[in-house]
C-alpha cells in the first residue's frame, strides 16, 4: 500500500536523521524539501527574513509529478521540511489523494540551537531561533517529542502510529 508522511520540525530537531532511518525501515523514499529549494533558487530571497509560503508550494509543484507517479506504484514516500507554512502542507495534501501521516517533531530551543552548531553546514543560533518560532506557530499530525530519545526510539515512536498492514 503506498501513503506518504510529512516530517516538519524546526532546525535542529532531528527531522533528516530521522526521516532517513525511517524511510531505510519501511523501504520508502526519501524526498528533503529543502534540497528542492536549493535546487531550483527558491531558498534565496532578498526582502523576506525566511522564505515564503509561494517558493515552498513552487517546490512542492516541481516535485508533484514525480511523488504522484511513485505513491500510484506502490512506494512509500518520506518528506521532509521545516513545513512552517500551513499553506504548503495543505497545497501537498489537496494535491496527494494518497493515505497519509503526518509528524512534528519537538524539542527545547535551547537543544535544536546546540544540535545545530554541530552541524557540518550549520544555519546559526538566529536562523534556528526564527524557524524554530515560525513551525511553533502551528501543530499539524502528530505531534513527537524528540528531546531526551534516541533515533532508534523516535523512530519506533512514528512507526506505532502507522498501518503497516
Amino acid at each position: 500500500m503506498s501513503y506518504f508522511i510529512i516530517i516538519r520540525g524546526p532546525l535542529g530537531v532531528g527531522k533528516s536523521t530521522i526521516a532517513k532511518k525511517l524511510a531505510k525501515i519501511l523501504h520508502a523514499e526519501y524526498v528533503s524539501i529543502d534540497t528542492v529549494l536549493e535546487k531550483y533558487g527558491l531558498d534565496k530571497v532578498k526582502i523576506e527574513k525566511w522564505i515564503p509560503a509561494k517558493n515552498f508550494i513552487k517546490a512542492t509543484e516541481i516535485i508533484l509529478p514525480e511523488i504522484k507517479e511513485k505513491l500510484s506504484h506502490g512506494k512509500i514516500l518520506i518528506l521532509e521540511a521545516n513545513f512552517y507554512h500551513k499553506k504548503q502542507i495543505e497545497h501537498l495534501v489537496q494535491n496527494l489523494s494518497f493515505p497519509r501521516y503526518a509528524f512534528t517533531l519537538k524539542a527545547p530551543l535551547e537543544v535544536c540551537i546546540r544540535r545545530d552548531s554541530k552541524r557540518k553546514k550549520t544555519l546559526g543560533k538566529e536562523a534556528t531561533e526564527a524557524v524554530y518560532k515560525l513551525v511553533s506557530c502551528f501543530d499539524y499530525g502528530t505531534i513527537i517529542d524528540t528531546n531526551k530519545k534516541t533515533i532508534d526510539k523516535i523512530v519506533k515512536e512514528i512507526i506505532s502510529y502507522i498501518d503497516l498492514s
